[in-house]
Parts: C-alpha cells; structure tokens; sequence
C-alpha cells in the first residue's frame, strides 16, 4: 500500500522552524508499504524556516496577521493530486499541525491551547476520501485498510 506521509515524521527538516520530528513507528512502516514523503507547506509554496502559523476563523495566519491561505490551500491540493496519482488511500499526518492536525489542532491564539479540528491539508484529504491518521494513530492503520 503507498501511503502519504508528512515528511517531517520521516526526518526531513521541512518544519516551520526547519527542523524535523523524526517517528520510528511511522519509519518502520516502510518494511510493509511504501511510504510517500509531502510537505504541504512546502508544496503551497512556503520557505523553510517560517514563522508558526495557526488557523484562525478558517483561514491560515501567523503571529503578525500574515495571511497564508492561498499558499494551505494549494498545499493541500497538490497533496491530493500526489495520492490521486499514486493511489493512496492513506495518509499519516503530523498531528496538531494547522496543514496535516486531524482531530485536534491549535486554537489560534499562540498560546499552546489545542482544540478540535482538522488542519486544511487534512480536511481536503479526508473530504476526498483518503483515510487521515495522524503519528498517534500508526496502531489504527487497520482501519484504513479496509476502506
């Protein structure tokens, strides 16, 4: 099975402060499927290192108001045209994240407050029928493969 995966998972340094967050259960998976690296953030056009961003009234928005949105968005499309083109059904995304957060994302304060919701690369997945995990998910990988 190909599966997407947020690149920082793997260790890429593509993070909003450059860095990775490296996760050996997602790592170890490629001894079973093939795992596809994205980084929305990236694919929507955004340098790395870059300023922390959370989703604010739906829309993208760092800390000085900078808007983001069309930049999440194209992310989140050209990470659909990826899965389409590699027949993934799943994704495995970093959790919280305002691009790949499924089920909790922060609150948009920058006060490390989390609350429901899906980050806008998630929710485009998810809306278009790719089962969305995020790393502390790896053990429910099951459930996707009966989709």
């Amino acid at each position: 099975m190909n599966i997407l995966v947020s690149a920082c998972l793997l260790g890429v340094d593509c993070r909003y402060c450059g860095t990775g967050l490296y996760n050996e259960q997602v790592y170890d998976l490629k001894k079973k499927h093939n795992l596809i690296p994205i980084c929305p953030e990236q694919l929507g056009g955004l340098t790395t290192p870059r300023n922390p961003v959370e989703i604010v009234n739906g829309r993208a928005i760092d800390k000085e108001n900078n808007d983001y949105t069309t930049q999440f968005q194209k992310g989140a499309e050209e990470t659909l045209k990826i899965a389409k083109l590699l027949d993934c059904t799943v994704a495995i995304l970093k959790s919280n994240s305002p691009s790949c957060g499924y089920g909790i994302i922060y609150d948009g304060t920058f006060s490390g407050e989390k609350i429901d919701g899906n980050g806008m690369t998630a929710e485009y997945l998810s809306k278009n029928g790719i089962c969305v995990l995020t790393e502390n998910e790896v053990d429910s990988l099951g459930k996707c493969e009966t989709i």
